[in-house]
């Protein structure tokens, strides 16, 4: 006898009906891919931190009043004299070879970098993270607060017509000289301290990228990325 000539009957495909098992994320039929596991995650959004970043250069620009309120009161006084020449007044320095003048631009550069760490510090408390708008917002409100310091310095400190001063002084009578920034470059401390600052905080404290792969084993994460257990 002849075995009958039946083809073998084809092999088991899925039907579009059947259900794929569970993906590791808890969708069926949905692979879960390594970028998907994060979303969510990557901060409040463009127009949030834009919002934000507004905020903060206004915070810091008017902290600025702080600044030149300090460079007045901690500012070393440069002496200046009075003397009457043919009718006419002339004023010099009373220590040619005093460094006062130096010291005036000196206390401004360094209580600048110092609220420069202040104010990044106190942002990344704020906010625990970190971001371009963020850094942007800490150097524009830096260098504006910086120029509010400068006039206001130059406004609330000594008389800046020093002939009048010297007249209303007296000939011979020592008075301070107007407070001066020689030194322009120190209107970007605030700045460059702020943002370094807040680049290293940052980078020391900030959150972490979640590992992708652990994330999709379910692998718990902390508020900084780092594994859990």
């Amino acid at each position: 006898m002849t075995a009958p000539l039946t083809p073998p009957p084809p092999p088991h495909e899925p039907s579009p009906h059947t259900a794929w098992p569970p993906s590791p994320g808890g969708y069926a039929g949905v692979a879960t891919a390594p970028h998907d596991v994060a979303y969510g995650q990557d901060g409040p959004g463009m127009k949030t931190e834009l919002r934000e970043a507004a905020v903060i250069t206004v915070a810091v620009a008017l902290a600025g009043a702080l600044l030149g309120l300090l460079w007045v009161w901690l500012a070393p006084k440069v002496p200046l004299v009075g003397d009457l020449v043919d009718d006419n007044w002339v004023v010099y320095f009373k220590d040619t070879e005093g460094e006062q003048a130096i010291g005036v631009d000196g206390t401004f550069t360094l209580l600048a970098l110092a609220c420069g760490a202040v104010s990044a510090a106190a942002v990344f408390l704020w906010r625990r993270r970190g971001g371009v708008p963020l850094v942007i917002a800490l150097a524009v409100g830096g260098f504006l607060g910086s120029l509010l310091a400068w006039r206001l310095g130059v406004w609330l400190g000594p008389e800046s017509d020093v002939i009048a001063h010297a007249q209303s002084a007296g000939k011979g009578v020592t008075f301070s000289a107007p407070l001066k920034l020689g030194a322009k470059g120190a209107l970007l401390a605030w700045s460059f301290a702020a943002a370094l600052v807040h680049l290293g905080l940052t980078a020391l404290f900030g959150p972490r990228d979640p590992d992708p792969y652990q994330a999709q084993l379910g692998v718990p994460k902390d508020g900084y990325g780092a594994p859990m257990g």
